[in-house]
């Protein structure tokens, strides 16, 4: 008995202390690569915009999805990319992430030929890799808060993709997604170490 308590509390410290290391080190792989004003980001010609819920479960918009349109509108009015690359979880006809940014990028002004989409962004590490395998991007602007900006950047590198992020305003009282993020960067980390692939790839799609 009491080595099955030694086991359980030794897989205990064991998970904490592994989580604990893919924060930091994701982070350090991140760090100086990250931006907050549009003054000091270096241009790409594309911004890869991650994807999320238009709208909270118990109704209102999302405030990680308004906050991420208005870095991506900001940063093509500052002429700091020239297209945006919408990727996101399209997993049935009622919800499809890259259609309802575009209508709001569309709302904003963003002009549709500046707007691609890309259906199959379902997980971060998808939407990084396709945005170099299948749209051709050897460097680009990722957009989205903070925490996964860091995340995206750490599987852009992994993966040689030159990548920076701009970084969406952090929504108040949020915790939550934030202690979650925790557990998808130890994922990121295990995904990366066993050479994760994106669910789909398809024919290339060439943005000009």
């Amino acid at each position: 008995m009491k080595r099955v308590i030694y086991c359980f509390i030794a897989a205990i410290i064991f998970t904490i202390g592994f989580i604990s290391y893919t924060n930091w080190h994701i982070k350090q792989v991140a760090d100086k690569k990250l931006y907050s004003f549009a003054s000091e980001i270096p241009k790409n010609k594309v911004g890869l915009l991650l994807g999320t819920a238009q709208y909270l479960k118990g109704g209102g918009i999302n405030p990680f999805f308004k906050n991420r349109i208005d870095a991506a509108v900001f940063l093509f009015r500052m002429h700091k990319i020239d297209y945006i690359l919408v990727s996101g979880d399209n997993r049935h006809v009622s919800y499809n992430e890259p259609r309802d940014f575009k209508k709001a990028l569309l709302k904003k002004g963003i002009p549709e030929d500046r707007i691609v989409l890309d259906y199959a962004g379902f997980r971060t590490l998808d939407s990084v890799i396709r945005a170099h395998l299948v749209f051709g991007q050897e460097s680009f602007t990722v957009i989205s808060q903070k925490f996964q900006n860091e995340r995206a950047i750490y599987i852009a590198e992994k993966n040689g993709i030159s990548v920076i992020g701009f970084n969406a305003k952090d929504p108040e009282q949020w915790s939550k997604v934030y202690w979650r993020e925790f557990l998808a960067r130890a994922k990121s980390y295990v995904d990366i170490a066993f050479h994760k692939k994106p669910k789909f790839l398809g024919e290339p799609i060439f943005i000009e």
